[in-house]
């Protein structure tokens, strides 16, 4: 089993273009005493958008590695995967995030419920676990209840893990499982028992995705219940620590926040609590760089500007198109989205207060930012009149990529 390091930072790329640019912001992390490394991550669904390869992503990472003389660890993580599209994944991943939501709540068979439910005979009780104020509750039908929600999708984990065995070997990579697109938010035993699975099937987990209550829009800030999340987290993290006491699973175990990029709100929280746990956490960014790319284009005028406002009107018009695969994940009011018409006689300094993302600025337009977020197979379709622009204002929006990164490693991170 390759070892992850406690601190780890999904940095999503649609293009490949930023990895320089993301990699200088870890360094600049390190200089103050964070001690994060990058997880280059890309889902097979960009791939196809964008008509990229999984290499493609390896190549960047190495790329950026090489020209800044990085010398820790770092990762490319074959992002949602599955065991119908891991093969192409093999060569260039040594992090695989497994996606089993799509099987969660799929029926088990009654013999492989039994025997899950014999192998808990020894939990059927109130559970006390330490920095949680109540008992778990682990009767007999709570726990069957967990196996036909949970069951099929963990052993579908380790179908795909032991196919990434077959292909990689068994000590060159770090396994995630991903439940975090899933309808609810699973409780602290219900996570409990998923790990208990994980144990069973076998599968060296280092890093859990859980789903959270409140809403992780696409390259915004949280919208939930603070506290309610506060407490979540906190006894998640206490379910984790127990779990790998318990069950002999990999001590470098945590969670994994997916969609976490630009979650101000929560960075305070998280941070707080990883430090009273005494633990580690990967925290995966959602394709912000892509957001980061428009700013700084848009911020650089003439051409770089024409490309930002085309690709919003272009966005515009295809809105319903666009929104299909993310509903889960944006909240947009299309009464609330500039027109296209307007967009078009913007200065460059409008563009981009409309789109960065600071709510000190009144004219900062969320519904604007997460229609762009979900529009990246727009620029894709642009193919090099885009790709070239990235090229001609790389300053402009390493510049941006920079920040948004370094605001994103010191919230969670922050040694202080």
């Amino acid at each position: 089993m390759l070892t992850i390091e406690p601190f780890t930072f999904g940095v999503g790329d649609r293009f490949a273009h930023q990895g320089r640019a993301q990699l200088q912001a870890m360094m600049q992390a390190r200089d103050l005493g964070i001690p994060v490394y990058p997880v280059w991550n890309k889902s097979y669904r960009e791939h196809s958008f964008i008509e990229t390869k999984p290499d493609d992503v390896r190549a960047e990472a190495d790329t950026a590695v090489s020209a800044l003389g990085w010398t820790g660890s770092y990762y490319v993580d074959a992002d949602h995967i599955n065991r119908k599209n891991v093969s192409d994944f093999i060569r260039g991943s040594n992090f695989f995030t497994i996606d089993v939501a799509d099987f969660t709540g799929h029926p088990t068979v009654l013999a492989e419920e039994e025997r899950f439910l014999k192998s808990m005979s020894g939990y059927v009780k109130a559970l006390s676990i330490p920095g949680i104020s109540r008992p778990l509750e682990l009767s007999e039908p709570a726990i069957r209840a967990a196996a036909r929600k949970f069951l099929v999708a963990v052993r579908e984990a380790g179908f795909t893990y032991r196919e990434i065995v077959s292909q990689k070997g068994s000590d060159n990579f770090v396994t995630e499982v991903s439940m975090d697109e899933t309808e609810t938010a699973q409780t602290p035993a219900e996570l409990f028992l998923i790990l208990a699975m994980s144990h069973l099937e076998e599968i060296p987990i280092q890093t859990i995705a859980p789903k959270f209550t409140g809403r992780f829009n696409k390259g915004i800030d949280y919208s939930g219940d603070l506290a309610r999340f506060e407490k979540e987290f906190d006894e998640d993290l206490s379910v984790v620590g127990f779990a790998i006491r318990e069950f002999g699973l990999p001590k470098t175990l945590k969670l994994s926040v997916h969609s976490g990029s630009d979650k101000f709100s929560l960075y305070p929280v998280i941070n707080r609590l990883i430090k009273k746990h005494e633990t580690g956490l990967h925290l995966k960014t959602a394709g912000t760089t892509w957001l980061e790319e428009i700013i700084g284009l848009a911020e650089a005028g003439n051409d770089g500007l024409e490309i930002a406002k085309d690709i919003y009107a272009q966005a515009f018009a295809r809105f319903d198109e666009l929104k299909g695969p993310y509903v889960p994940v944006i909240d947009i009011n299309p009464e609330k989205l500039p027109d296209p018409a307007q967009v078009n006689s913007w200065t460059s300094s409008t563009y981009v207060s409309a789109l960065r993302h600071d709510e000190s600025n009144p004219a900062y337009n969320p519904h604007f930012r997460q229609l762009l977020h979900i529009s990246f197979r727009i620029a894709a379709e642009m193919r090099d009149r885009f790709t070239s622009a990235l090229k001609m204002h790389e300053a402009s929006i390493a510049r941006n990529v920079r920040h948004n990164f370094s605001n994103g490693i010191s919230g969670p991170f922050s040694a202080k």
